[in-house]
């Protein structure tokens, strides 16, 4: 029987929680570790509609991206739908880990999935975060890369569109720089707007981020930074690459668990065309 701690001790040689940032809350979020776990399921978040998935498909152990105690709670009221989650989790002993910003920044983790996905070449950490504190190789958020051809913001536009599976995207681009070539490109999974500037110091000519404010917006444009706003819901890739991974190290250590994908959408906006 392999136990939550063993899984989390393996995880955490891959992206050790140090790599996080300080106000994060990475690791165990709730249940018991030291319980064998019979099936575990990956996910992106972790909401109350996910946790009646885990219930219905018999798992005891889900591993999130998105912490599911981002704010501790005030109280135990289970009217309100966050604790009624906990309680239900707590209920049917399902044990909640998450890896949020430890696994951005690890080396194989979400922003070289990003990355990967957009076919970029050469890619190097957009925000040095030192060294890992178990390989001891440079680290850090975010990547920034080549493509194999340029595009101009539009055609780039729709190619992440394609290359994530999506709808709709935020386009910020200033009104001179409609031509412009993008041939370098820089990442950053989640809310990555502070870090715009980052993008410019390394001679990005475009930054794919999520959760790009208004004021920010106007500064990217008055910078001549191309930015794409393809949302924060392009981590679910999250939920795919970790079952990869939680299989990779069940086979090589005979782990005898099932590894599920969540298949719940949790992406909380619908994009309307006109």
């Amino acid at each position: 029987m392999t136990t939550g701690n063993q899984l989390i001790a393996r995880f955490e040689k891959f992206a050790n929680p140090q790599l996080a940032e300080k106000w994060d809350h990475v690791g165990l979020q709730i249940g018991n570790p030291d319980l064998p776990i019979t099936r575990l399921m990956t996910t992106l978040d972790v909401r109350p509609e996910v946790v009646n998935e885990a219930i219905e498909r018999n798992v005891n152990f889900i591993f999130a991206h998105h912490p599911i105690m981002f704010h501790p709670a005030k109280d135990l009221d289970t009217r309100d739908p966050q604790n009624a989650m906990y309680a239900k989790l707590l209920a049917n002993n399902i044990t909640v880990y998450a890896a949020h910003t430890n696994l951005d920044t690890a080396n194989g983790g979400m922003n070289d999935w990003l990355a990967d996905q957009l076919h970029l070449t050469n890619t190097v950490p957009l925000v040095p975060a030192g060294n890992d504190p178990i390989s001891g190789e440079p680290v850090g958020m975010g990547r920034v890369g080549e493509l194999n051809e340029p595009l101009t913001p539009q055609k780039f536009a729709k190619y992440c569109m394609d290359v994530f599976g999506i709808r709709g995207l935020r386009l910020i681009v200033n009104p001179f720089d409609q031509e412009r070539a993008i041939k370098r490109v820089a990442v950053l999974g989640g809310a990555g707007q502070g870090f715009y500037q980052q993008a410019l110091e390394v001679g990005a000519d475009a930054y794919v981020t999520g959760d790009v404010s208004y004021h920010f917006a106007h500064d990217m444009i008055a910078n001549h930074l191309v930015v794409i706003d393809p949302g924060h819901h392009i981590e679910v890739i999250a939920a795919h690459q970790l079952a990869n991974l939680i299989t990779q190290w069940k086979n090589e250590n005979n782990w005898q668990f099932e590894v599920l994908e969540s298949r719940v959408n949790t992406e909380p906006f619908t994009f309307i065309a006109k």
